[in-house]
C-alpha cells in the first residue's frame, strides 16, 4: 500500500490502553499518531510513592517520543484534545490544530470523580496525574513544616492529621506508605514534634476495604493498617470539607489541613454530549463485542473511556483491561486493512482475560488475588514488587524504582523530602494549558 492511500490511525490518550494500541501497531501498513496532553507514559500503579517521597516524578514516567523514536509509522503529538467530530472525522485540540483520521481510538481514560460534590472538589488532594502527586508530597512535607513551628496543640494536631478518602487500591496504598514516611521523618527530623500526634484516618463507604477483592484479603488490608497505626473506618461516607476540616454523614467533624480524595473515578468523553451516542449509566462509552462506538465501525473505544459489559456489569477502570483492549482493537485494525472491514468484523469478539489484582499495605505487607490463589503477607508483597517491575518501561526506570525501594528497605529512608515548586511558564502553558 502506497504513502498516499496508507490508513490513519488516530490514538487519543497515552495510557496503559492508547500505548499498548500504538506499540502493537508499530511495524504494521498503517500511519498512526500517538495524541496526548503530556509528553510522557506515566505508570500511575506507583503514583503514590512519589506523593509519599519514596520515588522521583521521573522514576515512573518514560518519555513518548523516546519509546516509538525508531518506530517507521508511529509518531507522537503532544495536544490537549477539546472534541472529537464523529461527522467530520476529526479530532479537535485545545491549541486549534486538527487532526484527520480513517480509524480512531479513543483512549482517554478517567479522571477524579467527586460526585457533584463542590466542596470536595475544592478542598481535597488528588493524585490522578503526575502534577496532583508531586502536589500531595509537597503539601504533607509542608504540614510537617508548619506544625514543627506551631504555637498551638490544636493547630499542630490539625496539621498531622492527614485524612484519605476511599479505602480501595489507592487509598490503601497511599495510607500505609504515608505511616511509613512518618514513622521515618517525625522521630529523626523533627526534634520538635511528638511523633504520636501524627494521626492517619482512612474512610471508607462500603462495610469493609478493598471491596473488588475477596472478602478475607479486605480484613486482612484493615487489620494489617490498623496494626501500623492507622484509624479505618468502614461504612463511613464523607459529606463535606473544608479548609481545615471533613464532615462524614453523621455530623462528626475531623480537624485536619488534609484530605486525600480515592474515592472515585469517572470516564473522560472527548466526544461530547451533543454527540448522540449511547453511554452506560456510569457514562462510559457503549461499544459493541468488537470495541466499536455504536454507529462507528472505524471508531475504538478502550481503556476506562469504555463500557464493555463482564460479570454482570462492566470492565473495571484498570490497567490490564485497557492493555488488553488496546492490543486486540491494533489487530482488528490491522485485519480491517488487510482483508476489509468484512474481514475486522469476523473477529472474535474481545474477552477480558482477568489475570488477578493486587495493593500493597507496606513493608512485607501486601493482598493479591491471581487466578483463584488469595495471596498475603510477605508472599503478595514480593509478587506484588515483581509485576510492579516488570511492567515499568525503560531499564533506566526499573533501576532507579529498584534502588529506591532497596534503599528504603534497608536505610528505612525516604531521600525525597523535597518541597518543590514550579512557576507558571508561557511557553509551556501552551503546550499544555492545564497540566
Amino acid at each position: 500500500m502506497d504513502g498516499a492511500s496508507r490508513r490513519r490511525v488516530v490514538v487519543v490518550g497515552a495510557g496503559f490502553g492508547g500505548l499498548a494500541c500504538a506499540r502493537a501497531l508499530d511495524g504494521s501498513p498503517v500511519d498512526v499518531l500517538l495524541l496526548d496532553r503530556h509528553n510522557y507514559h506515566l505508570f500511575t500503579p506507583l503514583l503514590y510513592q512519589v506523593a509519599t517521597s519514596l520515588l522521583n516524578p521521573s522514576d515512573i514516567a518514560y518519555p513518548l517520543r523516546a519509546i516509538f523514536r525508531r518506530s517507521p509509522n508511529v509518531r507522537f503529538g503532544q495536544a490537549a484534545v477539546a472534541a472529537v467530530d464523529l461527522e467530520h472525522k476529526v479530532v479537535r485540540a485545545v491549541s486549534g490544530e486538527e487532526y484527520a483520521y480513517d480509524s480512531l481510538v479513543i483512549a482517554t481514560g478517567s479522571t477524579n470523580n467527586y460526585f457533584a460534590n463542590t466542596s470536595l472538589a475544592q478542598h481535597t488532594l488528588a493524585m490522578k496525574t503526575l502534577p496532583e502527586a508531586t502536589r500531595l508530597r509537597n503539601h504533607v512535607l509542608s504540614c510537617l513544616e508548619l506544625a514543627a513551628r506551631a504555637t498551638s496543640e490544636a493547630e499542630r494536631r490539625a496539621l498531622l492529621t492527614f485524612v484519605v478518602v476511599g479505602g480501595g487500591p489507592t487509598g490503601v496504598e497511599y495510607a500505609g506508605s504515608l505511616a511509613e514516611l512518618l514513622r521515618i521523618v517525625l522521630g529523626r527530623d523533627y526534634p520538635e514534634l511528638d511523633p504520636t500526634m501524627a494521626r492517619i484516618v482512612l474512610l471508607e463507604g462500603l462495610d469493609r476495604l478493598l471491596g473488588a477483592f475477596h472478602p478475607k484479603l479486605g480484613r486482612y488490608a484493615g487489620e494489617e493498617l490498623r496494626r501500623r497505626g492507622i484509624e479505618v473506618r468502614t461504612s463511613t461516607l464523607v459529606s463535606a470539607a473544608g479548609d481545615d476540616n471533613v464532615v462524614v454523614r453523621d455530623g462528626e467533624r475531623i480537624a485536619t489541613r488534609t484530605i486525600v480524595w480515592s474515592a472515585g473515578v469517572r470516564a473522560v468523553d472527548p466526544v461530547g454530549e451533543t454527540a448522540s451516542v449511547p453511554r452506560s449509566r456510569t457514562k462510559r462509552l457503549a461499544v459493541d463485542e468488537g470495541l466499536r462506538l455504536a454507529g462507528h465501525e472505524d471508531v475504538y473505544v478502550i481503556g476506562d473511556a469504555a463500557s464493555v459489559s463482564h460479570d454482570g456489569g462492566e470492565l473495571p477502570m484498570l490497567s490490564p483491561p485497557a492493555m488488553q483492549a488496546g492490543r486486540y482493537v491494533a489487530r482488528s485494525i490491522v485485519e480491517a486493512v488487510r482483508g476489509g472491514n468484512s474481514s475486522a468484523e469476523k473477529r472474535p469478539p474481545f474477552r477480558y482475560i482477568d489475570k488477578g489484582t493486587m495493593a500493597t499495605i507496606g513493608r512485607r505487607a501486601a493482598v493479591a488475588d491471581v487466578r483463584g490463589l488469595k495471596l498475603k503477607g510477605t508472599i503478595g508483597w514480593l509478587a506484588w514488587l515483581f509485576v510492579h517491575i516488570y511492567y515499568l518501561i525503560g531499564f533506566r526506570n526499573r533501576a532507579a524504582v529498584l534502588a529506591s525501594w532497596a534503599w528504603d528497605y534497608i536505610r528505612r529512608d525516604r531521600p525525597i523530602r523535597l518541597i518543590l515548586r514550579s512557576d507558571p511558564d508561557p511557553v509551556a502553558d501552551q503546550v499544555d494549558p492545564d497540566p
